[in-house]
């Protein structure tokens, strides 16, 4: 089964059993259109159902994984709703039945983050910084992060990646368990791509039903909490706050939320 990305900004390449999804819009920091989502969300349906592929694989540039949203793509798409091209990509996520690894180096901005929440094992570079800058942009978690992330780190922890919004880098991930290992940057991409193949070469069966087991306990509350959020979040999207934000990110000022 051939396996093809329908647009340019995501780079698709299924090959030894392994499904490699790649950002390719680096000039624009791999920022996701709603294209790329779709893409991205037909590519996972599409391996949940290969022969041919037994891992997926993401990946970025060794200098950025994702700067999450294009801000600009928000601002001039149709009114989102809680089947957005980005909840559809989460809930594919978050349903594949195939193991999933991320390589990340450099920035791995909100979505860029939360969905390694849904990943099996991610290898980051030492240059990774993390953020979930969800209320400062006048939004709120998405990803199932705000049931996911306080289970991870505890509820404090949690509180103040998603209320504060603050960046952390690789160690801290390290040390929440977020990430398994933090390796140099221009060595994430091979690693990741090693331990895929360490994967693909084990009995298919064996790997289905020992990530079924791991996820089966809370998948059905995983995906309750990605809807709900893709709710709340297309409603936030159209306050005021919102806008502000958006508004004064594209216009390089800081926002001003006095009368949000």
């Amino acid at each position: 089964m051939s396996i093809q990305s329908t647009c340019d900004d995501i780079l698709v390449l299924a090959e030894n059993g392994i499904c490699t999804i790649t950002f390719n819009r680096v000039a624009k920091k791999n920022s996701i259109t709603g294209a790329m989502y779709l893409t991205m969300a037909s590519v996972l349906q599409q391996a949940a159902t290969s022969g041919d592929v037994r891992v997926v694989l993401f990946q970025g540039d060794a200098t950025v994984f994702t700067a999450g949203n294009d801000l600009g793509d928000f601002l001039n798409g149709p009114k989102p709703d809680e089947n957005a091209p980005p909840f559809q990509f989460l809930q594919a996520l978050a349903a594949c039945p195939k193991p999933i690894v991320a390589a990340v180096c450099g920035p791995a901005v909100g979505i860029g983050t939360t969905m390694l929440l849904h990943c099996d094992l991610v290898y980051a570079g030492d240059n990774a910084m993390f953020s979930l800058p969800f209320v400062n942009l006048g939004f709120c978690p998405e990803g199932a992060s705000s049931l996911l992330l306080p289970q991870l780190m505890g509820h404090q922890r949690a509180s103040e990646a998603l209320l504060l919004g603050d960046p952390f880098m690789a160690e801290a991930a390290l040390e929440v368990g977020l990430v398994n290992r933090v390796v140099p940057p221009t060595e994430c991409n091979t690693i990741a791509q090693a331990q895929a193949a360490k994967l693909a070469a084990k009995p298919m069966g064996s790997l289905l039903a020992s990530k079924k087991l791991l996820k089966s306990g809370q998948m059905a509350a995983v995906q309750a909490r990605i809807a709900e959020e893709g709710k709340l979040f297309a409603d936030l999207l159209q306050q005021p706050a919102a806008k502000e934000a958006m508004s004064a990110f594209l216009e390089k000022r800081k926002p001003d939320f006095s009368k949000c």
